[in-house]
Order: C-alpha cells, then structure tokens, then sequence
C-alpha cells in the first residue's frame, strides 16, 4: 500500500502546485487510512465478526463497549469501530488545514468537507448493516460508499497539490472521455464484486442471509465486466502513447492495466482454490487500489492552471511613468 501511494504521489506531479505540504500528507493520510479501513472491515467479515457487536451504537444493550463475554468476535468488530475515530481525526485535521491556508481556496475547504462527511454518513450505513443482520446488499452499499468515500479524498488530496485556477485538457477530448468512461466502467465492477460477494459464503456471520443470486452465474457477469475494463485500460494506454500525451498519463494508465492484471490474478485464484480468507482480504484492498488508480488516470488528462493575479484599477499605466507630457510649442 506505502508503495502504490507513493507510485501514485509520483504520477501526480504533473503539473504540481507547492503549496502547504503538511496539507499535503494529511490528504495522502485520508486516502491510505480509508483504504486501510477497508481493509479491516473485510476483516471483520472473513473472521465471522460481523455481529461481535450485535447492537449500534452501543455494542450491547448496556455498553458503548465490547465485553469479555463476547470473545475474539467482539474485540474484532469493536477494534474496527475504534479505528474509525481515528479516521475521523485525520480527516477533521485535513478540514482545519485546508480552511486556515491562506489565501484560503474554498474549493479545496468543499473537498475537504466532502471527504469529512463520508465518516458520518459510513457509521450511519454500518449501524443499519449490524441493525439487519449483516443483509447482503446493506453490506454491499457499505463498501461502495467506502469507495465514494475514497474518491473524495483523492480529490482532495489532488487539489492540495494543485493551484486554483481554471484546468485545461493534456490530451484530445475522446481520451478524455475514454478515461472518463474508464471509472465509469470501473465503478461497474466494483457494483457487480459486491452482488458477487452478497451470493458467497463469507457473510459476517454464520446466520446472515444471502442475496439469492446464482454465485456461478454472477461471478461470469462480473468476469465479463472485469474483462471489458481492462480492454478499455489497455485501449487507452495505446492511445495516450499514440497521441504523445504527457509522461504522467502514459504511467498511469500503464498502472491501472497492471494493477488490474494483479487483481484478476487474485480474483481467479480465490474463485478456484474456495474462496480462502486470505486471498478475498487482497482481493477487497486490490480493489481499492484499481479505484485509485483509474482515479489517477482521469486526473493526469488535465492540468490546473495557477489562479489569475487580480488586477486593480489604482496600478498606474506605464505612460505615466515618464512623468505629464510636455505642451506643443
């Protein structure tokens, strides 16, 4: 993960504002801890943890925390509780930094908000996942909104690195809009991977219910969407080298074709070895890691101009300079 972001870091400097760095790492840190928390959520389901706190948002009738009574299951789902206050701490700091840099730019201060929000909204839809017994879809809804989450936290991270002004296309506008179809396509797969996992046996819970759908029949649909992105990504790439777009373009698409390669390595592993736990953790974080790296790929076919100087009527025209003009003789 440290390696990938720093890939990505490398890929964005394209065009790059030096602004305030500490605002800087604090995007980063938004985005790497919201991957992470991705992560240890899948955890809680691969372990059965799920229901180790069976009520929100308390974690027992008469606890905000986890008891000895509730063994291994219940400090996995507590712990995963925790660390969203700590996500909460970065993202809230993120706010602060970006509404104190000066001049402020309320752009960045929207995206910041943006990205502070998803906490909130995320605790709201994992209470109502724990309130349904883990119900497949809530819990598929959970980690699209966790990608939500992540895209405005990429943003913000871009924007701190960025000037204010006006942003102007790196590449003609059908890449453009390939690149752009790219993360639609992108997000296509991931909403499919959710109806995969809904009809697997890893629930959260040896009680959860399934969604019903075929789990042979849907791994095919979402075999077939993963195929169609990655020939749009491979397109792409082709044609960003064919046009000679900017060096940061190139990269990143040929990081999102290996980083979706990766992924279907992992996804094809775990469909014929049973699903291992192991392999269907990676699974969610490569995940993440191919949204961010589609991300990336729209965002290096455009540079963002630095904001225009104002102009004040009281500057003196160089004319004046030399001083009144004598009369004619």
């Amino acid at each position: 993960m440290i390696t990938f972001a720093r890939t990505m870091s490398d890929v964005s400097r394209f065009g790059e504002f030096p602004g305030k760095p500490a605002l800087s790492r604090l995007a980063l840190a938004s985005v790497v801890a919201n991957v992470l928390i991705v992560g240890t959520g899948g955890a809680v389901r691969l372990t059965k943890s799920g229901l180790g706190c069976p009520t929100w948002p308390r974690c027992t009738d008469e606890s905000y925390t986890t008891t000895p009574e509730m063994g291994i299951h219940g400090v996995i789902e507590f712990g995963n509780r925790l660390l969203t206050f700590v996500l909460a701490a970065i993202v809230i700091a993120g706010v602060i930094a970006a509404w104190q840099q000066r001049p402020r730019r309320r752009s960045l201060v929207a995206l910041a908000v943006a990205a502070a929000f998803g906490i909130p909204a995320q605790a709201v839809i994992g209470g109502i996942t724990v309130l349904t017994n883990l119900n497949p879809w809530v819990v598929g809804l959970h980690f699209l909104a966790s990608m939500a989450v992540i895209a405005a936290a990429y943003a913000f991270w871009r924007a701190a690195r960025e000037p204010d002004g006006p942003t102007r296309p790196t590449v003609p506008g059908p890449l453009r809009a390939l690149a752009g179809l790219t993360v639609g396509v992108t997000g296509l797969v991931l909403l499919v991977g959710t109806w995969v996992t809904g009809s697997g046996p890893h629930s959260g819970d040896s009680g959860a219910a399934r969604n019903g759908l075929d789990p042979e029949s849907i791994s095919q649909v979402h075999a077939d969407t993963v195929f169609l992105l990655l020939g749009l990504s491979v397109a792409l790439w082709f044609a960003l080298r064919a046009v000679a777009a900017p060096p940061p373009a190139i990269r990143a698409a040929g990081l999102l074709v290996l980083a979706e390669l990766g992924q279907g390595v992992i996804g094809f592993a775990q469909y014929f070895t049973g699903l291992p736990v192991a392999l269907v953790g990676a699974h969610m974080v490569g995940s993440c890691l191919v949204w961010l790296a589609a991300l990336a790929v729209f965002w290096s076919t455009r540079e963002r101009q630095p904001a225009a100087a104002p102009t004040s009527s009281a500057t003196p025209h160089p004319a004046d300079a030399l001083g009144p003009v004598p009369a004619a003789p």
